[in-house]
């Protein structure tokens, strides 16, 4: 009798262990990392934010860095045109994990590759972007390659559009291995070719999109900018006609003390106390400068019937100081959407969904869209590279601006791919901008 109770015992037990692990590695997106502070959270409908709160937050941080909520999908009848924004919404956990891993693509640089640089947690790369009321497909490359055969395709702004760049290279490699076909001596010009879908796929270097100098101070260049907000740098523009898409983006390098000029004169500056010289500010230059690009192509006359996206502004997330001085960004989860309180940072996307919507309403011939990825990008404090890469200039500084491979970043492109497949325009509603 007493043997009977000893194996019913351990039947249960070890009924019950087999169950417990089984769900702990279905429903984790990472089910070996920091085990003790894991929940799965399940599809709901209108769950509030405080039900999906973790008990076991350890965040030392003034900002908890709990994960995003999932929200209820709102499907309209199949006779109806689903109009959905697709950049309103919460992330949420993703059991698919990448779409590619830093060991599969060979094509991640150095200064984004997280783990082999150190980064031990790599949950960040485990959430998926869920609008408010469609659901966007997971990035499928065979689909991108097919849309964009025969064509051309430019990032053109700073080191966060190669960032978007170097996503999509790793992307699409998982449909076709693509040829390095050119780089210049600093790695600002690429390009690349997919030989079976005759594509090509570049990036042309710009710091603010209008034309910009270096200032200089008794002979010696400074870390200060003059910025022309009334000329269009050359370096990519002249190469506008040969295009078929064209992604332009800026935001960072207007982040520091620049004079602004119109007409050669100064008309303002940015973080400057001196007088006669107003302070126009960061939202309202990377707004003017965003105009005149989204100006000038609507204008090329040498232009293809081109398709251009504004990529809206990448948000940084330093906290505790600066890039330099002991600024870090060693966050674990998302954020929440009300946990986002950076008003400055969506003032300087709101000047360029300003200037997107403004060129819109008068463009003839042309398309223009609009990647908006502020208020996503808001919730991502746990993407970037942090201590966790390698540059041989910038050794030892912490890097809060740039973003992981795989990692948050690659959202852009689903976006864009959502984008490109929407060809008559009508089944988002990206002009109603909030």
């Amino acid at each position: 009798m007493q043997i009977g109770k000893l194996v019913l015992f351990y039947a249960l037990w070890a009924f019950a262990a087999v169950s417990f692990f089984t769900v702990f590695i279905l429903y984790s997106p990472n089910p070996f990392s920091n085990f003790m502070f894991k929940q799965h959270y399940p599809l709901v409908k209108n769950t509030t934010l405080s039900a999906l709160y973790s008990e076991n937050d350890t965040d030392q941080s003034p900002l908890k860095s709990n994960p995003a909520t999932i929200m209820n999908l709102q499907k309209e009848s199949n006779d109806e045109k689903i109009k959905c924004d697709l950049f309103e919404g919460k992330w949420i956990p993703d059991l698919n994990g990448p779409m590619y891993t830093n060991w599969s693509c060979p094509l991640i640089p150095d200064s984004r590759n997280c783990p082999k640089f150190g980064r031990e947690n790599v949950d960040y790369m485990n959430w998926k972007w869920m609008p408010n009321e469609c659901e966007l497909p997971r990035f499928d490359a065979k689909t991108f390659l097919s849309i964009v055969r025969g064509r051309k395709l430019a990032f053109i702004g700073d080191s966060l559009a190669r960032n978007q760049m170097d996503s999509l290279l790793c992307l699409l490699s998982q449909g076709e291995t693509p040829k390095d076909v050119y780089t210049d001596d600093l790695d600002r010009y690429r390009i690349f070719y997919f030989p079976s879908h005759d594509f090509t796929l570049m990036a042309y270097w710009t710091t603010h999109l209008t034309f910009s100098a270096a200032k200089k101070v008794n002979g010696s260049k400074t870390a200060m900018f003059d910025i022309h907000l009334d000329k269009i740098d050359d370096n990519w523009a002249q190469k506008l006609p040969s295009l078929d898409y064209a992604i332009i983006s800026i935001g960072q390098w207007f982040n520091r003390k620049n004079y602004l000029y119109e007409g050669g004169k100064v008309i303002g500056c940015i973080y400057c106390d001196e007088p006669d010289v107003p302070n126009l500010g960061f939202p309202f230059a990377v707004g003017k400068a965003m105009g005149k690009a989204l100006e000038y192509i609507s204008d090329c006359k040498d232009c293809k019937p081109l398709f251009t996206l504004a990529r809206t502004f990448s948000p940084a997330h330093f906290e505790y100081g600066t890039w330099n001085e002991g600024g870090k960004c060693n966050r674990t989860s998302p954020y929440t959407e009300k946990q986002v309180e950076y008003d400055f940072q969506l003032e300087v996307r709101k000047s360029q969904v300003k200037a997107f919507e403004n060129i819109k309403k008068r463009s003839d011939g042309k398309r223009f869209e609009i990647l908006d990825v502020t208020k996503a990008m808001l919730m991502r404090p746990d993407g970037h590279p942090d201590i966790n890469w390698y540059h041989k200039y910038l050794q030892g500084h912490t890097d809060c601006i740039h973003w992981c491979l795989p990692g948050p970043v690659d959202l852009w492109n689903e976006l864009l791919l959502a984008v490109l497949q929407n060809k008559d325009g009508n089944s988002m509603e990206q002009t109603q901008l909030k």
